[in-house]
């Protein structure tokens, strides 16, 4: 007779929830790979991250139950992988479990090796909100490409889904994307009205939760003082009202800017919560399109909002899917330096890089381009090896996930898979960081540069037979030899100092 389980992950705290039914049994599983794996990598994550994961899977046990349902949560041992709760469920009688498509590699691969091995035992796997595009349609899209391109899919997504389209199938505003538009530059004297940033008072609940993490976890990464995020889907739900009507109007035009003295600006912080199922990408797309045009958004904004929600976080789930063996496992720059003990303190000495990393210590978070150009194209440039890297993302970053990171660190960042899906390393000198910030020129761009010259000179033929990046060698050419080599001098110099 069949005793069938719903098996809840801390990512799919979906409501509703495809693998939940009347009658059938949930268990919330606080999971190792979630928590700290002693047979993963990383084994620890932000004190943050735990925080958001144990406070909100008791906040949905919660909901459940006063719903009727009778689940209880499988709380964290560091030995409790899920193979032994599967065991132990098992042995507890269970013989039918239901899940949602796990959407991480080691997880999914786990749970289908025990219930193939295991006598009696099936396995049900449900579609996911977490994700909103048909796989036989992506598959379609990708197999009749040579390659795969983030502007193309986008575009057929827009299609698919009738998005933003005149009538006669023609992109609103006349073009697919508005990101030439979304480039301004943080005003060096000030002028710019930036809205506070988001808070959620903490709950009894949380506070209960923080304290534990201090005692149980007390030698993983960050602080819990300003944890400030949502655990409910009410609270998410409220969240995204608010940068929807505080910040939205010009999340476009300053999506790319940096700040010294703000760490949100106008973007929405959405992942943490659209990463564990709190929100799904149907309505949040949902609602933007709904609130844009109740409140005359301009399109560059709520475009460039579509676009990261549609296109780039489908895409990276995607190319996860197809390509994340091959790109975790690539090494395209041949990088092996050890990530240093200063990238877990800020202490590097660089003031945008330190600065940033102490506001993820406190709160988990950056926006995307301190990730991209900031954090990742600095750590590119000082050529170290590229799984310490993205270690690093997945132990310090609350939204940080396998299939979120293996694309954009292997992928994006650090250009480690020799270009699956991007034709070039996302890199820049201090120029570029002082030209979309308020940071000003001091010690800290000699050493950036000095490590951008070495890059370039010690991958030349790389950089020679590319296009689109040929003139960076022809300016290190004409670069007198003297200058040279004092960058060269310089980045050997910072990279013993670390």
């Amino acid at each position: 007779m069949a005793k069938p389980l719903t098996l809840i992950f801390p990512h799919q705290l979906f409501d509703p929830h495809p693998a939940i039914k009347k009658g059938r049994e949930i268990v919330l599983i606080e999971d190792t790979l979630f928590f700290g794996d002693p047979h993963a990598s990383p084994g620890r994550f932000h004190k943050q991250k735990i925080v958001l994961h144990r406070a909100s899977m008791r906040a949905f046990a919660e909901k459940l139950n006063a719903d009727g349902h009778t689940v209880r949560i499988a709380e964290y041992g560091r030995d409790q992988t899920i193979l032994k709760r599967l065991a132990e469920l098992v042995n507890d009688g269970y013989n039918e479990f239901h899940v949602c498509v796990p959407h991480d590699f080691l997880l999914e691969k786990r749970i289908r090796k025990f219930c193939e091995n295991e006598s009696g035992v099936s396995l049900e796997v449900h579609d996911s909100p977490m994700f909103l595009t048909p796989r036989d349609w992506a598959d379609e899209h990708f197999d009749s490409r040579k390659r795969p391109f983030m502007a193309k899919f986008y575009e057929g997504q827009r299609k698919r889904m009738e998005i933003l389209l005149n009538k006669d199938g023609s992109p609103k505003g006349g073009q697919w994307s508005f990101d030439e538009d979304n480039r301004k530059p943080m005003p060096k004297r000030g002028g710019l009205e930036v809205p506070d940033d988001p808070a959620v008072e903490k709950s009894k609940l949380v506070e209960e939760v923080i304290s534990e993490v201090e005692e149980q976890f007390p030698d993983y990464p960050g602080g819990t003082e300003f944890f400030a995020y949502p655990t409910t889907h009410a609270e998410a739900e409220e969240w995204f009202e608010n940068f929807l009507e505080e910040r939205f109007e010009k999340f476009g035009p300053y999506e790319d800017a940096l700040a010294k003295d703000e760490r949100v600006l106008f973007h929405s912080v959405l992942t943490p919560m659209l990463n564990i199922g709190l929100l799904t990408p149907q309505a949040v797309v949902d609602r933007a399109l709904e609130f844009a045009d109740e409140n005359d958004v301009p399109i560059n904004s709520l475009e460039g909002f579509v676009r990261q929600i549609i296109g780039w976080r489908e895409f990276m789930n995607l190319m996860y899917h197809r390509h994340g063996v091959e790109m975790r496992t690539k090494n395209f720059f041949g990088h092996d330096r050890d990530l240093p003990e200063s990238f877990w303190t800020g202490e590097t000495g660089i003031e945008p890089i330190d600065l940033v990393i102490r506001r993820v210590l406190d709160h988990g978070y950056a926006h995307h381009i301190e990730r991209l150009m900031v954090l990742g194209n600095f750590m590119l440039l000082c050529g170290f090896d590229p799984k310490q890297v993205n270690d690093w993302f997945m132990e310090l970053f609350i939204d940080a996930y396998d299939w979120v990171m293996v694309p954009n660190v292997f992928g994006m960042s650090q250009f480690s898979d020799g270009g699956i899906f991007t034709t070039k390393p996302y890199i820049s000198g201090s120029n570029y960081v002082r030209k979309m910030s308020d940071y000003v020129k001091g010690d800290w761009c000699e050493s950036w540069d000095a490590l951008f010259w070495t890059f370039i000179a010690g991958n030349d033929e790389f950089f020679r037979n590319q296009h689109r990046l040929g003139m960076m060698v022809r300016n290190l050419d004409k670069m007198d030899d003297a200058k040279k080599q004092g960058h060269f001098g310089r980045a050997g110099a910072f990279i013993g100092s670390l």
